[in-house]
């Protein structure tokens, strides 16, 4: 079934970025992507709409992606709960937010958005996970906090954008999520921290699988699990900043991919992690797209396309008490 499903998905994930290629206002057809990739020259400025402005942003929504599936791998293993991804955990939040502070105290030209996120998430991912271990809430209590955290968060930011009118629209942005900015710069670090993400997460996919047993199970093998918990959450918060600070809260993505993957592999992450990350790039490649064409001008936020998906699929496992591993 893996490598069924790695086939399936990575043919599906080129199948669909040729039809997202060719897609836009300026119209060219399939043939003529193909006819460009094998080094024939095309009329116009067709060239330069694929090379400069296409591909970027589908290599960019595809990476990013990735890059969600695996970290919402990381969330589920490590608080032991299959709800758990870094939007609803307000992990994503907390880098948006991050952004919008350092915009409103002028700090965004020094710090950048990439490092403003980083350290929102950061703090974020840090505070949730230190309620729960000094109180040693329970699964549900964390899910709650981390809600609780996300309404705080979207609050703040509110009240940013009131306070910082000029700043509303540069706010507003990292509220909804989009892929029209999508720079090659931008796809080689993402490229880059897909593949370092997955190499480290791969390297200790054996302690992933570990965190998935009860506490008393999991201490007996003689690994230490706060510490394993908050190193792995750390990777996969810094990861989930990154795509954050360069497209803004892109939600559901983290839950959903690993979710269906797991349904479909297993739980073992060994099997899990590589698909897990095909599953996210096709989810918010397919998004994104999506997020082109339903309106006849103009595009949604891709960040709306990934709630209307991922908001069923929450109330499901909520509904068939999907929201702890046994």
């Amino acid at each position: 079934m893996r490598w069924t499903l790695r086939f399936a998905l990575v043919i599906g994930s080129i199948l669909l970025m040729l039809f997202s290629l060719a897609l836009g206002p300026s119209h060219i057809s399939v043939g003529e992507i193909l006819s460009l990739f094998s080094g024939h020259v095309l009329s116009g400025n067709q060239g330069y709409i694929i090379f400069q402005l296409r591909l970027p942003r589908i290599f960019s929504s595809f990476l990013s992606g990735a890059v969600l599936g695996l970290s919402g791998a990381v969330f589920q293993a490590a608080l032991h709960n299959p709800m758990a991804d870094p939007f609803i955990l307000g992990v994503s939040s907390g880098a948006s937010f991050g952004v919008a502070v350092a915009l409103f105290l002028g700090l965004a030209p020094v710090l950048g958005f990439p490092l403003s996120a980083l350290l929102g998430a950061i703090l974020t991912t840090l505070f949730i996970f230190g309620l729960a271990m000094r109180r040693r809430s329970s699964q549900t209590t964390l899910l709650l906090t981390g809600v609780a955290v996300n309404y705080l968060l979207s609050a703040g930011m509110t009240l940013l954008m009131f306070l910082h009118k000029e700043q509303y629209q540069r706010i507003l942005f990292w509220t909804l999520g989009s892929f029209s900015s999508s720079t090659w710069n931008q796809v080689f670090i993402l490229a880059c921290t897909s593949f370092l993400v997955f190499s480290v997460l791969r390297m200790q996919h054996s302690k992933l699988d570990i965190l998935l047993l009860d506490e008393g199970s999991a201490q007996s093998t003689g690994l230490s699990v706060r510490k394993t918990r908050l190193a792995l959450l750390l990777v996969a918060s810094l990861a989930s900043a990154l795509c954050t600070s360069y497209y803004g809260v892109i939600g559901f993505i983290g839950l959903m991919a690993p979710h269906v993957t797991r349904l479909l592999v297993g739980p073992k992450h060994q099997r899990l992690l590589f698909p897990s990350a095909l599953m996210g790039g096709f989810l918010l490649l397919a998004s994104d797209t999506l997020s082109r064409i339903l309106l006849p001008s103009g595009e949604l936020p891709v960040g709306v396309i990934t709630s209307i998906i991922g908001v069923p699929l929450f109330i499901h496992l909520l509904r068939k008490g999907r929201y702890f591993y046994g």
